[in-house]
């Protein structure tokens, strides 16, 4: 089945999925980097997120566990649209299982989602950048704020470090006190916004990256609402190529060796529901909001 086979199936949405609200979806503005919404009809056979000729949008092959498929990973919640969905996109969910052990990083329970066409060199890692983001809470999967959880982040391309990343829960050696917030970290964990978890409405997220300037920005809004600068522009180090990621990775507790050791709970069933994921030029200051 190849891609323009999958358009046409997207026109008729699963016979088994619940529609979700329909809402106006918000104009996007600036040119598209990358587009990581999932068409409406998208989730009729989930079949085709698994290989090169079929998916377009994500890498099919990373990050996730090692013996199984993205069409098992990513759920379907019947939730309202988010902000820059509407009616032609739908919410998909990242989940995390005892399966969730990437090549043999035994200490991380992971799934995070690559824009297909992002290389270390590429686009997205030149001039200025805006990733938009919505996520919503699942309350049959609920995450463990206990441990650490990176949702969405930047990769350096020697893998040494995150240039930005999007975390919730407890951080690894900091307080409890802000484990029920969102909080966008810059690669040497300095906060740059931080916000409660919402647990009944999408929360959206815009992160603007200046290449150039080494500068991050952080927009900000709730439901449908348009979005509004919250930090910045604030210096960070964006040096160093690299990938974004979208989903979960969940640390482990009782252990300083994170990556291969440490406490995970058992049958874990675990997610966090996203839309309006894309990466958009933000040359001469233009952010959709």
């Amino acid at each position: 089945m190849h891609r323009p086979t999958l358009a046409v199936a997207l026109l008729s949405a699963s016979a088994t999925y619940a529609a979700p609200a329909l809402v106006a979806r918000a104009d996007i503005k600036c040119p598209i980097v990358f587009d990581g919404r999932l068409p409406t009809g998208s989730d009729a056979d989930p079949s085709w997120l698994d290989t090169y000729a079929t998916n377009a949008i994500y890498n099919p092959d990373y990050v996730k566990g090692n013996d199984i498929k993205w069409s098992e990973i990513l759920k379907w919640p019947a939730v309202e649209a988010s902000r820059f969905d509407g009616t032609n996109f739908i919410p998909f969910e990242v989940t995390i299982s005892d399966k969730s052990i990437f090549q043999k990083q035994n200490g991380f329970r992971r799934a995070g989602l690559q824009f297909l066409k992002d290389a270390s060199d590429g686009e997205g890692q030149k001039g200025v950048k805006t990733l938009h983001f919505s996520v919503k809470q699942d309350s049959a999967r609920p995450l463990n704020l206990t441990h650490e959880y990176l949702n969405a982040w930047h990769e350096a391309a020697d893998y040494s470090s995150n240039q930005i990343q999007f975390q919730t829960g407890q951080l690894i050696g900091k307080s409890a006190a802000d484990k029920n917030n969102f909080k966008i970290l810059d690669r040497n964990g300095k906060s740059l916004y931080s916000v409660a978890i919402n647990t009944s409405q999408w929360q959206n997220f815009a992160i603007k990256l200046d290449y150039t300037k080494n500068q991050v920005q952080v927009y900000y809004s709730l439901g449908q609402a348009e979005l509004k600068s919250v930090a910045g522009p604030t210096s960070a180090n964006l040096a160093g190529g690299g990938q974004f990621q979208i989903g979960i990775l969940k640390k482990p507790t009782g252990s300083s060796d994170v990556v291969n050791t440490g406490y995970q709970s058992k049958n874990l069933n675990e997610g966090q529901i996203y839309g309006g994921v894309f990466l958009e030029d933000s040359t001469n200051n233009c952010v959709s909001l």
